[in-house]
């Protein structure tokens, strides 16, 4: 199963000065499927180490960290050599192993030319008790669920990803038909490698679905392993993020929790959630400046999940619904269209993304991004009957300050000068040739 983060993989193994690597990213996005990938393809030989429940690993880290000497007890235990440039020692659960994130800065220092790459869970590699994240001696990656090009690909549907890339709109228009049943079907089963894995072997949808409340119930018992005194307000905001989507207005409300709760009460649930990588946040700009990040208002946001196909698990959506009938784009007041688009644009490096609106007024716009030092406004509609009258208005407002707006819709590409209507089903393409044309710009 191809995934586009195997280029960067590429990237980091032919750099002389590489560091060790860590593969950071939410439980069940592929972490471990696309190392151990990358180190049967591309290097000679690859040791791969399972850190959970392995005792033997955690006495030969548990003395000291004497890289030689630790370097000869894996060889020991893997039966491998361990050579550097053509050995990939890859550490996998990584949290679970004692002084196994620190001694990361010891490999970087005594064997910089080894080729280390660990991964694990995003809050058991950035919150562990009692240890220091070896800050400068690493280098990280963030892996995502399964974008829609990705998908394309795993279908063995690569013309289709390669028409997407192109951005050809006289080949890509003719086919919008096709791609939107690809879409479609997208929305249902979503971007966690397992759950396609398992739509291709079977095309069973129940299955799917099985697979996503399998994910969603682990999720759960991580929660109560590891959010300890936060477990059950944790739990409360996660449940609700279904219905915040399905809002009109998406806004974040504390009290729509639980009855009566002021903010501070799920702060910790809400960062929480958000290092464990399971929401992603969208706060609200104040005032249309650069850098937007400074004009942020913490104190009003969104909140999306991690990927679509869950989030239709968790709102009960049959695949009835999702598959064969046509509101599914416009289902909860869009939230899965909103939901999809912000995913597309997360696995997108250089992106952030918050949202605007303006005080006693209904004019809002969904995504406000920052890329490369320019200002896009961007609004999303789940259905093909389009108008633009807030993303105009605003363009025309702060015309000085924004580059062309943007609009992802069911509708096929239109230029209209100073905004564009982009198909919902080009976003990853078309928002990764501008971040790419933004920085060739500012070269």
């Amino acid at each position: 199963m191809k995934r586009l983060i195997y280029n960067k993989l590429l990237e980091w193994k032919n750099r002389r000065d590489h560091k060790p690597l860590v593969l950071e990213g939410a439980r069940q996005v592929g972490k471990t499927y696309i190392l151990q990938e990358f180190g049967r393809n591309e290097f000679e030989n690859m040791v791969y180490i399972n850190c959970e429940n392995n005792d033997a690993i955690k006495q030969l880290f548990a003395i000291d960290f004497n890289i030689e000497r630790i370097l000869l007890g894996l060889e020991a235990y893997s039966l491998q050599k361990i050579v550097p440039g053509k050995t990939l020692l890859f550490l996998d659960e990584i949290q679970e192993l004692p002084g196994g994130v620190a001694s990361l800065k010891y490999f970087c220092e005594n064997v910089r030319s080894l080729h280390v790459a660990v991964a694990g869970s995003l809050l058991g590699i950035f919150n562990l008790q009692g240890q220091s994240f070896p800050v400068g001696k690493v280098e990280t990656l963030r892996l995502y669920p399964m974008t829609f090009q990705e998908f394309l690909m795993a279908r063995g549907k690569e013309q289709l990803a390669d028409v997407l890339q192109s951005l050809d709109w006289s080949v890509i228009n003719p086919l919008h038909s096709i791609f939107v049943e690809e879409l479609r079907l997208y929305y249902f089963v979503g971007g966690m490698p397992e759950a396609v894995t398992k739509y291709i072997e079977s095309a069973d949808t129940s299955r799917v679905r099985a697979i996503h409340n399998e994910i969603l119930n682990a999720y759960v018992r991580d929660f109560a392993k590891h959010a300890g005194g936060e477990t059950q307000r944790v739990r409360l905001v996660w449940d609700s993020v279904p219905g915040h989507l399905a809002r009109e207005n998406k806004k974040f409300i504390f009290g729509a929790v639980k009855s009566g709760a002021r903010a501070s009460y799920f702060d910790n649930a809400l960062q929480w959630l958000q290092d464990a990588g399971l929401i992603y946040k969208v706060e609200n700009i104040r005032q249309v400046e650069l850098p937007l990040k400074f004009f942020a208002n913490r104190d009003i946001f969104k909140v999306f999940m991690l990927d679509v196909g869950l989030l239709g698990a968790m709102t009960l959506a049959s695949p009835d619904e999702m598959l064969v009938k046509d509101n599914v784009f416009s289902s909860f007041k869009g939230a899965f269209t909103e939901n999809y688009v912000l995913g597309q644009m997360k696995a997108i490096e250089d992106i952030h993304t918050y949202y605007y609106s303006k005080p006693n007024s209904t004019l809002e716009i969904d995504f406000l991004c920052q890329i490369d030092g320019n200002i896009v406004p961007i609004e999303v509609k789940a259905e093909v009957n389009v108008k633009a009258k807030s993303l105009a208005t605003f363009s025309k407002t702060h015309s000085a300050r924004v580059a062309q707006s943007l609009r992802f819709s069911m509708q096929p590409h239109i230029d209209q000068g100073w905004m564009q209507n982009v198909p919902l089903y080009a976003v990853e393409a078309f928002v990764k040739k501008r971040v790419t044309d933004c920085k060739g710009e500012g070269k």
